[in-house]
């Protein structure tokens, strides 16, 4: 086995958590360092993960010698705030989803990472996952012809809390970064095209943030994606993908642990779970990249998470949704 790679993680909340939880199941992978705004949290963190350095500060996590690279767990404000504070330091980053708040922060990650030669990717964890890969074969290699239509949905109905995260405008809440941007960026991976054009619908509740929302996108060739989202009405999160010959279908599509192909009215079922949490599938990707010098995963790369930027802003535009990172 290869030397491990050190994982350093920045913030302690609860995505850090299921990271951490995630990176044990490789044995290759050391979590050597974890960094928090305070020392008390960084403290009870690494005890609970037995991490042997434990940083009060994002800055003295960046400059840990002994980081190779950092999974970004932080809200999505600051993902590019954190980022570029890790690449500054010379340390790959796998940023959590969505990427950034919008395209224009997405740039500039992708450009600083470019810039200085390092590995940056972001943690859509969905798309490493081994129900997802048996996917994206079976639509590669045309087992249910042209890919014609794609349809998902990601709702669910979080309790009423204005100044949480989800609902909370200066924090980067509503349902379309939470849990639509899982939607928009399983179809970005299928159609492999940003969409020509976007119709949609939200409802913009007290908070400012929207609570729902449905989406069509046509790609070219008269391609189409129909997307939905929620955090205040729950909903099967299911995906249905249609060729001209078969579909696809998975549920729950985010955190697929198998699928079905249907080609004639007859199904094949494949049962592909995945390891532990999950988590644990993009972070060996990190992993080989790393390994063989790539700066990029090609399954998740720089240019498509701005792409997927470009499509979030496009729909938010629609609405007039804006966030405070939009006017800077």
């Amino acid at each position: 086995m290869s030397d491990p790679i050190r994982w350093g993680i920045l913030s302690t909340g609860n995505i850090a958590r299921q990271f951490a939880r995630g990176l044990a199941e490789l044995p290759d992978a050391r979590l050597v360092a974890v960094g928090s705004r305070s020392q008390e949290q960084a403290d009870a963190f690494a005890e609970q993960f037995d991490v042997p350095r434990c940083h009060g500060t994002y800055e003295a996590l960046a400059e840990d010698p002994d980081v190779e690279i950092i999974y970004v767990a932080t809200p999505h404000p600051f993902h590019e705030a954190n980022t570029r504070l890790c690449l500054a330091a010379g340390k790959a980053v796998l940023c959590e989803k969505p990427f950034a708040m919008n395209a224009a922060e997405a740039r500039r990650m992708a450009a600083d990472a470019r810039s200085r030669g390092l590995f940056l990717m972001e943690a859509m964890w969905t798309r490493f996952l081994p129900a997802t890969v048996k996917i994206r074969e079976w639509v590669r290699n045309g087992a249910i012809g042209e890919l014609r239509m794609v349809a998902a949905d990601f709702g669910f109905r979080a309790a009423w809390n204005p100044n949480g995260r989800l609902l909370n405008r200066e924090l980067g809440g509503g349902a379309l970064l939470d849990v639509g941007c899982y939607a928009v960026s399983y179809a970005s991976m299928l159609m492999q095209s940003a969409p020509e054009e976007i119709a949609g619908f939200a409802h913009i509740g007290e908070t400012g943030v929207d609570e729902q929302a449905g989406m069509v996108l046509r790609y070219s060739g008269g391609r189409i994606a129909t997307l939905s989202c929620a955090i205040r009405t729950a909903m099967r999160h299911e995906a249905r993908i249609l060729g001209a010959g078969g579909r696809i279908s998975a549920e729950p599509f985010w955190r697929a642990q198998e699928a079905v192909l249907t080609v004639d009215d007859e199904d094949q079922r494949v049962s592909l779970p995945f390891r532990g949490n999950g988590y644990c599938h993009q972070a060996a990707e990190a992993m080989r990249c790393l390994r063989e010098g790539e700066t990029e995963s090609p399954i998740m790369p720089l240019d498509e998470s701005i792409v997927i930027m470009e499509t979030l802003d496009r729909i938010r535009a629609q609405w007039g949704l804006q966030y405070p990172a939009d006017e800077a």
